[in-house]
């Protein structure tokens, strides 16, 4: 039965391509296409037409609604490098991170805890600049009041602001000094190219020092648990078992979580 079902394929499709070529033939031969703003398609009397039109270019709404659609998928592909290098997340979810092993608890909290808990903070430090942006930059844009380059332009000045309250000046001048620009008359004259890199480096050192701080109280549990241990003999027992317990607890008497999310906050004001 197999044998005859794969025999019978064949002869079944030289079926259909016969009958597709007759339909084709039967076809009057007065049908074809036209193109007076489109390209149509009619196949006998009473047959429905089938029109293909292309966008009149004269028309500025179609074209807008392109230029957003386009200007929509380019933010949402470049979302996370903006969101790392333009905002208060690097700083965030490093001391985040830094906490968690400053802790010893492995992957407690989980990482994606901390990846959300860095994006809501993120979005708490910059609600203000992004209600700039959406008031001075998105809406008038929106409404055509504004052209594109204007949209730009008030978009990144509050960004702008933001990052160079949080830069240092000496990350600045490396830069500057490293794409041999001439020395600014002011640091809101420098481009998005020396801004960026000088704010994600001085992200990191404020992050770097945050961590420190928060790594020194357990580094002295730590020490206190082992020579405990050391002076018992017990030797063969891993500090790191009998200190966690110890950490944790002090973390949560201090209230720990609120302590490190009000210095972060309030580390960028």
């Amino acid at each position: 039965m197999r044998r005859r079902r794969h025999a019978a394929l064949p002869i079944l499709v030289l079926l259909a391509l016969a009958l597709a070529g007759a339909a084709a033939a039967q076809a009057p031969a007065g049908a074809g296409a036209s193109a007076s703003g489109g390209l149509s398609a009619s196949a006998g009397a009473g047959a429905r037409a089938i029109t293909l039109s292309v966008p009149d270019p004269a028309d500025g709404s179609r074209g807008s609604f392109a230029v957003e659609i386009v200007l929509a998928m380019t933010v949402l592909s470049l979302a996370p490098a903006i969101l790392i290098m333009l905002t208060s997340f690097t700083r965030i979810v490093v001391v985040m991170s830094f906490l968690r092993q400053a802790l010893g608890t492995q992957q407690m909290p989980p990482g994606q805890l901390i990846i959300g808990l860095s994006i809501f903070l993120t979005m708490v430090v910059m609600m203000p600049v992004l209600r700039q942006i959406n008031d001075t930059a998105l809406q008038p844009w929106m409404r055509n009041e504004i052209t594109q380059k204007a949209a730009y332009e008030n978009a990144v000045r509050p960004l702008k602001a933001f990052m160079l309250e949080q830069t240092r000046e000496k990350d600045i001048a490396m830069f500057v000094r490293m794409m041999k620009r001439e020395k600014p008359h002011s640091r809101e004259s420098l481009g998005m190219e020396i801004i960026v890199p000088a704010f994600i480096l001085s992200e990191l050192k404020t992050a770097f020092i945050m961590g420190f701080v928060i790594f020194v109280p357990f580094i002295v549990i730590d020490m206190v648990v082992s020579s405990v241990l050391m002076s018992m003999g017990i030797l063969m027992l891993p500090p790191v078992m009998i200190s966690l317990p110890f950490k944790i607890l002090l973390f949560v008497l201090v209230d720990g979580w609120n302590l490190v999310v009000q210095s972060l906050l309030t580390s960028f004001h």
